[in-house]
């Protein structure tokens, strides 16, 4: 979610003056929007060493930290807001790291590639893996450990006890409300633990 316009939207879902413990922050930048334009403080959690790096140069506090290690170092309900945005597909464990995100914040808020986005099931249907913005790699060579839907989140969410409290797409840089399954490149949730 690198784009601006994207983190933009996902920012709107954290109130004002959160404290904010993001999941795979990559290089702090919405970490930093969050602090500069919404009064947010908190950590990111990263394990790249770039990465890290970036953070730091932005004034980002930052654990370098590998998130299939789980979040044990931190208490119930400790953040406001959990971000796990774009993270959800690399980690070999998704649901255990969703129960974590519920367990440590108040709520949290997932974003991850829509697997069922329109372009994604046409290209399938060719016989071929899709290559597109939200997964920008060949099925050879890409860091996704796993592909996921809109529609099989909210079975997930369901499944461990999650309230959904919003759930919607992006595509190209707007928000998706109206069949977000098929139309949206990027499936956001915000919801809450049990």
């Amino acid at each position: 979610m690198s784009e601006r316009r994207d983190l933009e939207i996902v920012a709107r879902l954290v109130p004002e003056g959160s404290r904010v413990l993001d999941l795979g922050c990559g290089n702090g930048e919405l970490l930093a929007y969050l602090r500069d334009a919404r009064g947010c403080s908190g950590y990111g959690i990263e394990i790249d060493d770039a990465n890290v790096h970036a953070c730091l140069q932005r004034g980002v506090d930052v654990i370098q930290l590998n998130l299939e290690e789980g979040l044990a170092m931190f208490a119930d309900r400790s953040f406001d807001v959990v971000l796990q945005l774009d993270t959800m597909q690399h980690l070999r464990n998704a649901e255990r790291m969703l129960r974590e995100t519920a367990r440590v914040g108040r709520v949290g808020i997932v974003s991850f590639p829509n697997f069922a986005h329109w372009p994604n099931r046409l290209r399938v249907a060719t016989g071929r893996m899709p290559v597109t913005k939200a997964l920008p790699y060949e099925w050879y060579d890409t860091p996704n450990i796993r592909v996921g839907t809109h529609a099989d989140f909210e079975v997930l969410a369901r499944k461990i006890g999650l309230t959904v409290l919003d759930a919607f797409g992006i595509e190209g840089g707007e928000a998706v409300r109206r069949w977000p399954n098929l139309l949206a490149s990027v499936a956001v949730f915000k919801f809450q633990g049990p």
